[in-house]
């Protein structure tokens, strides 16, 4: 098979798609150890928290998949240029923010951009190296937790600058544009190949076999929450299914197919897995910055040196893939990763270090093997699924993952407070209204009155606090703990057929 680039010319190309990474995980890492400084400037509650948060990952989903039917139509330069100007408007409008509502709009954005970056870096890896697809999705995958470190180093490193700017957070999401400037200047004098299906001859209709009627269903109800919600109105279960049902028969109508069962299960996992990885990124600084030891930035560093181990292993994911297989390293990356998460629910001070190391450990290889494994097994789909894998785990996480964390903090943080013991600082601190999220009504409390409270009161409620932060770890834990039971079951499966081995689309096809 050839392409249009080669040897120099091809590393040029998979640097481009790394450092287009970078920039929007140094966003990602950015708002995560920002997140508190806004809560303060605007008087965030832990649910509106979540919702920038969500808003920051499923319109990620969304314009992953619509780009994802077109992409071989315009071509991979044209998605690229879009997803630069995305990034410098949306970086523009954050700066511009001036409450909860402007912050909401251009993290959205934000994730627009981002999303397009992830519609084309993908696939033109998986084709440039399509004969080592699992080995080189992780070392570009790598790009991901070196821009969170690098967002992050930032933040601990500059945690009071306002240089040219009236608000610590604003200097911070200026320095995005360094990164975004620097892959546009990557991108532009670079040549694109064909995609791998394309140049296989495989047809459209053949790509969206591989989906299905099943697919397509999950991918359609997931879309509705997301639409639903960018819209400012409250999606119900029901009317999701119905519309996830219509898309999945019309599919399934154009498609004869109900997909490949084997991707459908990864469809199922990649939900769980976008949660236990990105939706711990986006609130880990902020529960356990009241649980470390007393030393300046503790959570943001915690979050670099996460981010610094992920970055590591997975530039030599190369060994480890091929001694235990894609299959394998997820069976090993879920165990981990559920005891590093039941580790951290119960880690304070200095503790905290060995038990995110073994989260680190668990979670690293999880998102990048899952994405080799669909381009390994599922070439026929091209990019849809390879980044259709990407959008559900994206859109799961922004509908329901990310936001449940904050309503699940807000209602557990309610009843801690709501006792004998602590009726009267319960009183001191309660909003008047509950916020409101597709999980229902959830007791919050006021960020004003809660500034307004004496020092003793105050420590009082941040130990209340640092235990019910530490608390959502153990529920995040049950997501790993499903997809393990998943993946043993693909490991068997495997074992039965002889062991993994990558499809051959010219063979397939």
């Amino acid at each position: 098979m050839s392409h249009p680039t080669s040897g120099k010319a091809d590393m040029k190309l998979f640097w481009a798609c790394f450092i287009a990474l970078v920039a929007t995980s140094f966003v990602f890492g950015v708002r995560a150890n920002t997140i508190g400084e806004l809560q303060d400037s605007f008087n965030l509650s832990e649910s509106q928290k979540g919702a920038i948060n969500g808003a920051g990952m499923w319109p990620f989903a969304l314009s992953i998949i619509f780009f994802s039917f077109i992409i071989d139509k315009i071509g991979y330069k044209t998605v690229a240029l879009f997803a630069i100007v995305c990034h410098i408007v949306s970086l523009v409008l954050t700066l511009r923010a001036s409450g909860y509502q402007d912050f909401y709009w251009s993290t959205l954005l934000v994730a627009v951009a981002n999303g397009t970056v992830e519609s084309f870096i993908n696939p033109v890896v998986a084709t440039v190296f399509n004969k080592q697809k699992a080995k080189w999705l992780n070392i570009l995958h790598a790009g991901w937790p070196a821009g969170l470190a690098l967002g992050a180093l930032f933040c601990a490193l500059l945690p009071d600058t306002k240089l040219f700017f009236d608000a610590v957070w604003k200097f911070r999401f200026a320095l995005c544009f360094i990164p975004v400037a620097l892959y546009a200047l990557l991108i532009l004098p670079r040549t694109f190949p064909v995609n791998e299906r394309v140049a296989a001859g495989v047809s459209y209709r053949d790509m969206l076999r591989e989906v299905g009627a099943v697919g397509f269903f999950i991918i359609g109800s997931l879309v509705y929450f997301a639409v639903v919600q960018m819209a400012g109105k409250e999606a119900t279960l029901s009317a999701s299914l119905i519309v996830g049902a219509v898309v999945g028969v019309a599919a399934g109508a154009y498609t004869h197919s109900l997909g490949n069962w084997l991707f459908i299960i990864v469809l199922i996992t990649i939900g769980p897995l976008a949660t236990t990885e990105l939706g711990t990124d986006g609130w880990m600084p902020d529960l356990l910055k009241l649980s470390g030891p007393d030393f300046p930035n503790f959570a943001t560093w915690i979050f670099v040196y996460v981010s610094v181990i992920m970055t590591v292993l997975r530039f030599y994911a190369g060994p480890i893939v091929h001694r235990l297989s894609p299959v394998g390293l997820l069976v090993f990356g879920a165990f981990i990763a559920v005891i590093g998460l039941n580790y951290l629910s119960n880690a304070t001070g200095w503790t905290i270090l060995a038990a995110s190391t073994v989260y680190a450990f668990g979670k690293t290889f999880l998102w990048s093997t899952t994405l080799g494994l669909t381009s390994e097994q599922f070439p026929k789909g091209g990019a849809l699924t390879l980044n259709g894998v990407s959008a559900v785990g994206v859109l799961f996480l922004g509908v329901l993952g990310s936001p449940y964390i904050g309503y699940k903090q807000d209602l557990d943080l309610d009843k801690r407070l709501n006792t004998p013991a602590h009726s009267t600082l319960y009183a001191d601190v309660k909003a008047e209204k509950p916020n409101v999220s597709i999980f229902g009504s959830a007791p919050t409390l006021d960020q004003a009155k809660i500034k307004a409270l004496p020092a003793e009161q105050q420590k009082q409620l941040e130990e209340v606090q640092a235990a019910n932060k530490r608390s959502v770890f153990t529920t995040i834990a049950l997501l790993p703990s499903f997809m393990l039971v998943c993946y043993v079951g693909l490991l068997l499966y495997f074992r039965s057929k002889g062991g993994y081995k990558p499809v051959d689309l010219a063979e397939a096809h």
